[in-house]
């Protein structure tokens, strides 16, 4: 069985029933999680939650035995709202106290569910600044924004944070609870407020745009899934007027244009595949073109964030060529960016465009200014630094990368640069 349904780009798609479903669960199960908590209040997320899930077991039940229904999307928000309809009929928390504060509202209105698509990204958007609410940790905020606005099982949430389930559940256990006794509502932030809210959004979508994109994790769909879900969100962002900010806009030309080399940063094998070896026909042209596109728009008033600057370094490397003015523009933009916002990471990572500009022995000494022992990346970088200035060096910072490496593409990588040093 197959069923025309429409993807995230907005694009109807041709799919197989055995993918279907997983396909809507990802796309459906958060709108009507928000839809649901919008109409509740968030007090009430685990019930929108489980009313949600109770959806698709309902569906994975019923369109084997029963056939595909003709608009697989409309069948579950119709299931979703006599669900809904049901659970306030016959459950006393709902019939004694939520019912009849909903009713009051509603002045009398008959009680109705509204997943239509304007309602839906208002429930979305307002559901984002709920769970990045200021309340609750980052980390819990990223596992929050995964399973409530993205669709995430708790063993996936699990998987993207190297931890297991009872660890996830509890944080999400806890990031509920704090919700509810905060009494935080589902709503845009006012004006006055925007700015700082709208920072921790941004925060929560780069984790979770980084969780996808630099994770070591093996399940290559996933990562894809978490780069995915943070740049539709980010997308919703800019589509609403009072979000559709510098920031937000540079955020998305950052996650474009990383995201255009996705295609090129493993191989077959599911192996890492460093940059200066990358197939640059592997990259997707739309999606830098769409980087463009945002980079422009973010560029609209005086301010500048990390993002802005983070964006300018990926957008030069979507240029492969090792210019001069390539990597003395990627510095620059380091140099910038760790006087505005400084990290280690960011501060290795510029080590690799002094390498560039000013040769490795150079770089090196930077490098080993940070101090960062016991770091797969700087060991890694290092190794790589040696390689053409001191091979006993390499070998020894390879091989303390090698033992520190998880992932099995890491790990290949590593063990063919050990062994071209003996070549």
């Amino acid at each position: 069985m197959k069923a025309f349904v429409v993807a995230p780009q907005g694009l109807l798609v041709f799919m197989e029933n055995k993918s279907l479903l997983p396909h809507l669960f990802r796309t459906e199960y958060s709108k009507i999680t928000a839809v649901l908590c919008k109409r509740f209040g968030l007090a009430h997320m685990e019930i929108a939650e489980d009313i949600a899930s109770d959806t698709f077991l309902q569906a994975s039940e019923s369109w084997p035995q029963q056939g595909l229904p003709e608009n697989p999307a409309a069948w579950l928000y119709t299931v979703a709202k006599h669900k809904t309809l049901n659970y306030l009929r016959r459950n006393r928390l709902f019939a004694e106290k939520i019912s009849p504060a909903l009713r009051q509202q509603q002045a009398g209105d008959v009680f109705e569910i509204d997943l239509s698509g304007p309602n839906i990204a208002d429930s979305q958007l307002q559901m984002m600044f709920a769970v990045c609410h200021p309340c609750i940790p980052p980390e819990a905020q990223v596992g929050l924004a995964l399973r409530v606005l993205c669709g995430f099982g708790i063993e996936e949430i699990a998987d993207a944070f190297l931890s297991n389930k009872e660890t996830i559940n509890k944080r999400l256990f806890r990031a509920r609870e704090k919700l509810r006794t905060e009494n935080v509502g589902m709503e845009c932030p006012p004006p006055e407020l925007l700015t700082a809210r709208l920072s921790r959004v941004l925060t929560t979508l780069y984790l979770l745009f980084n969780k996808g994109y630099y994770s070591a994790h093996q399940n290559g769909a996933i990562r894809r899934d978490l780069c995915g879900e943070a740049m539709r969100l980010t997308h919703l962002l800019v589509q609403h007027g009072p979000t559709d900010l510098p920031p937000v806009n540079a955020l998305l030309a950052l996650m474009s244009f990383q995201t255009s080399r996705f295609d090129a940063r493993f191989d077959d094998m599911g192996h890492a595949v460093r940059y200066d070896d990358q197939d640059e026909s592997l990259w997707d042209m739309k999606l830098i073109a769409q980087g463009h596109y945002f980079m422009e728009r973010a560029s609209r008033g005086t301010e500048l964030s990390r993002y802005h600057l983070e964006a300018g370094i990926a957008y030069w490397h979507t240029i492969k060529a090792n210019t001069t003015e390539k990597w003395e523009n990627v510095l620059q933009l380091y140099n910038r960016l760790l006087i505005l916002e400084y990290s280690p990471i960011a501060a290795l990572n510029r080590t690799y465009a002094l390498s560039k500009t000013a040769g490795p022995e150079a770089a090196i000494a930077e490098a080993e200014k940070l101090g960062l022992e016991g770091s797969l990346g700087y060991h890694s970088l290092l190794g790589e630094l040696y390689m053409t200035v001191q091979v006993q060096q390499a070998r020894h910072h390879l091989e303390k990368a090698l033992s520190l490496a998880t992932a099995a593409g890491d790990k290949a990588l590593l063990t063919k640069k050990i062994a071209s040093l003996s070549a």
